[in-house]
């Protein structure tokens, strides 16, 4: 069955509201958070509606996902500031979520381009620019002066780790990875050795599980060893955020999946808390 904004939109409004309890997560410093991509066949302000839902506090926004139903306007960091203050709004009425991250986004290289999307940033609350653009001394100042997190985010064929942190050895240590477990995992890397190797440059992830036909599949189910991760994060000290996508499925599907992705890592976080 294929899936119209309004009949998911429907479909989004009779699902029942998720309750968890995320203070385990809190106190280990991991905060979940939803990549809106997942929920690209809505609207942003659907998606954050969708979150809510979840129980989920925190959303990674991606570039030009339509605003709202029947608007021209999408998620972009050149909107209007009417716009941002319209978003900022919607993140309120829902329950207090914050937007923590942009990407995947380009970030310009000269000055005059690369302050502007971090003052953007700053403005909506953004701590990190999940990017695949090199780094080069004018994010080295900008994430120093704004204290925002640029972090390299990897597709199966672009910024394996080592790469990862070659770029980054000129600088300070903002600027890191931003560690997409279901990509190394396509790669035919294995998930917790790359958290290994990119020990201390780890600025955020794409936090994902997948099956042996490298397809999503909810936390603890699949072949990247969720619990193996949590716990890696655990031992290096790794406080922040970490962010839920899923490439395929329905919205029907991704509440179901996703909510089993939370009830997951709620569980496992409060055990590792002990």
């Amino acid at each position: 069955m294929k899936f119209t904004t309004v009949t998911a939109a429907l479909m989004l409004a009779a699902t029942v509201a998720f309750a968890r309890d995320d203070s385990a997560s809190e106190k280990l410093g991991l905060k979940l958070s939803l990549q809106c991509y997942s929920f690209r066949a809505l609207s942003f302000m659907e998606t954050v509606d969708a979150a809510a839902k979840l129980g989920i506090k925190y959303l990674e926004i991606y570039p030009d996902q339509k605003l709202e139903p029947g608007s021209k306007e999408t998620t972009t960091a050149n909107m209007s500031d009417a716009t941002a203050a319209k978003i900022q709004q919607k993140l309120k009425d829902a329950g207090g979520l914050q937007l923590v991250a942009c990407g995947v986004a380009g970030v310009p290289n000269d000055e005059a381009g690369a302050r502007k999307m971090f003052e953007w940033a700053k403005k909506m609350g953004i701590k990190v620019l999940v990017t695949e653009t090199v780094p080069n001394e004018v994010h080295d100042k900008l994430t120093k002066e704004y204290g925002i997190r640029f972090a390299l985010h990897n597709h199966p064929k672009s910024w394996p780790p080592d790469k990862v942190l070659e770029a980054c050895k000129p600088f300070n240590k903002l600027i890191g990875s931003c560690d997409d477990t279901g990509h190394q995992f396509r790669a035919d890397r294995n998930p917790i050795a790359t958290m290994k190797q990119l020990e201390g440059r780890i600025e955020s992830l794409h936090f994902k599980d997948l099956d042996a036909k490298k397809q999503d599949v909810p936390f603890g189910t699949g072949e990247c060893d969720a619990r193996g991760m949590l716990a890696e994060l655990k031992r290096q000290g790794f406080k922040g955020y970490l962010s839920i996508e899923y490439e395929r499925g329905s919205v029907a599907d991704l509440m179901a999946n996703i909510a089993k992705c939370i009830a997951y890592f709620d569980k496992t976080c409060a055990e590792l808390a002990k």
